[in-house]
Order: structure tokens, then sequence, then C-alpha cells
């Protein structure tokens, strides 16, 4: 049995289906380690009775830290009930978490069904290596100012 680090976000109006799912699949997710944002973690650990490693709230920086661990490749999957009808004040953060979980190519769930898929798939159990994306061209490309404020960049004197 292979254990994966899950992280696990919902927005306020998605928490309650979150943790209904979480309940139904509490056995399954008890296997694996689990971390969440700040209230999200606190209720999923109240109900589950299972230790889950909490951020900040989303708002405060909790999806800019899961993000930053999806980067530094310490969470194999995120399970995000994020409400597609109601404006978050943080929406960049929001969108940035779900750019990151792609571009490290990591299995993202929006919703009940995509969760279920997931967890219920034998790849969750299972070893499986996770196919890096090779950034190398991205890192060496160069880049040089050709407009705009930054190309004319000139060293001032003050006096």
């Amino acid at each position: 049995m292979e254990k994966r680090r899950i992280a696990l976000v919902a927005h306020d109006n998605k928490k309650r289906d979150l943790l209904e799912w979480a309940k139904f699949n509490r056995d399954l997710l008890a296997e694996h380690e689990l971390c969440a944002t700040g209230t999200t973690g606190q209720l999923l650990e109240e109900i589950l009775d299972i230790p889950v490693s909490k951020f900040q709230s989303g708002p405060l920086g909790g999806d800019q830290q899961i993000g930053a661990k999806i980067a530094e490749g310490d969470i194999d999957c995120l399970i995000f009930f994020w409400d597609p009808l109601e404006p978050q004040p943080h929406d960049p953060d929001v969108r940035a978490l779900l750019r990151i979980a792609v571009v490290w190519n990591i299995p993202v769930a929006c919703n009940r069904a995509s969760a279920d898929y997931i967890v219920s798939s034998p790849l969750m159990s299972e070893a499986y290596e996770r196919t890096l994306p090779d950034y190398t061209d991205y890192l060496q490309r160069v880049t040089e100012p050709t407009a705009g404020p930054a190309a004319q960049l000139v060293p001032t004197v003050s006096g």
C-alpha cells in the first residue's frame, strides 16, 4: 500500500459536501497523510478523528502554502471543492493553486464525482511514478526587455 499525501480544500459553500465525502471515505483517507487549509482541516480532524496537518485559512495564505508544497513535491493529490457560483475575494489564489497543480501534474478533484474517481482508482494504493514535466527549455530561455520601463532601466545618480 502506497501512502499518498492528500491536500483537502473547500470553499465555505462546499465545506459540507467535502465533509460528507470525507466521512464516507474515512477509512481510505485514514491510510494516507492529510493536509488542509485551516478551517477545513479543523472540521475534517473533528469529524474523521484522524490527524490533519493544517495550514492557514485559504484567504490568509493557506491556498498558497499548499501550492508551495505541491511545487516542492510534497503533495500527491489535491481535492479542492470550490464554488463555481460564488465569487471569492481570493480568486487569484484559487486560480494559482489550480494552476500549480496542473504545472506539476498532480491529480485534482473539484467535486464529489471526480474525488470518487481519484480515490477509487487502483493507482491510489499502488506504486505510481508521476511524470514530472521537463521545464528545462523554459528555465533556460533568454529574455531581454524590449519595451516599457524594464528596457529603459538606467542607473541614476542622486545628488
